[in-house]
């Protein structure tokens, strides 16, 4: 009888990477019906999540392409989700929190172009992206937790943290898109993904 084989994929870091998506719903239904200090938890609890995994990760090893795709995908979604948010109860922030959503859109359009069109394996995670998240959390918790918890608004520190986040996240956009333009032209087979093999080899671990 053949032993069983491990999914490698179900790990800590890719469980956390899945709770990150499942809680962008409850942060929605609580921001928007006002519940600002439940929102302020779900999100930090959110940011918590996406610093452990890829501590957790590198520490112990349990990288997978799976977890690789997933974690910034997930980032993007709840990102977008947040600053979709912000556009609906602050209007006169919607230029900035535009830059947030079209750089979102045109990372996941870029990846999905890599995947379904040209088999190839997006680039992982980078610091500079990691940063740009923590910018990212560090901003709008802050301007949840200033405004609708403590009842504080300052349009100026509003514009100042979103403008920071902005710019860097502009130039991780930057960064991420001379990957992304490396990895479709190039001929190295370590980008190369073959996405019916990856299937098969999922159906053999669950059987």
């Amino acid at each position: 009888m053949q032993k069983k084989q491990f999914n490698k994929n179900l790990n800590v870091p890719n469980t956390l990477t899945v709770i990150r998506f499942f809680l962008i719903i409850p942060f929605v239904y609580y921001f928007m019906n006002n519940s600002y200090l439940a929102a302020f938890i779900i999100l930090g609890i959110s940011g918590v999540t996406d610093m452990l995994d890829g501590m957790i990760a590198r520490k112990f090893n349990q990288f997978t392409e799976l977890g690789q795709m997933l974690d910034p995908l997930f980032d993007k979604m709840t990102q977008a989700a947040v600053a979709v948010c912000f556009a609906i109860k602050e209007p006169n922030l919607i230029p900035l929190l535009a830059i947030f959503i079209v750089k979102e859109s045109l990372m996941v359009a870029g990846a999905i172009n890599l995947i379904s069109r040209n088999k190839k394996r997006p680039g992982g995670s980078k610091w500079y992206g990691k940063v740009a998240t923590v910018l990212f959390y560090f901003s709008f918790g802050t301007l949840v937790a200033l405004k609708w918890i403590w009842n504080y608004e300052s349009l100026l520190l509003n514009v100042v943290l979103l403008s920071i986040t902005a710019v860097f996240m502009i130039y991780a956009f930057v960064r991420y898109a001379k990957i992304y333009v490396e990895i479709l032209h190039s001929d190295d087979p370590q980008y190369n993904i073959d996405i019916r093999e990856v299937m098969d080899k999922k159906k053999k671990m669950r059987s």
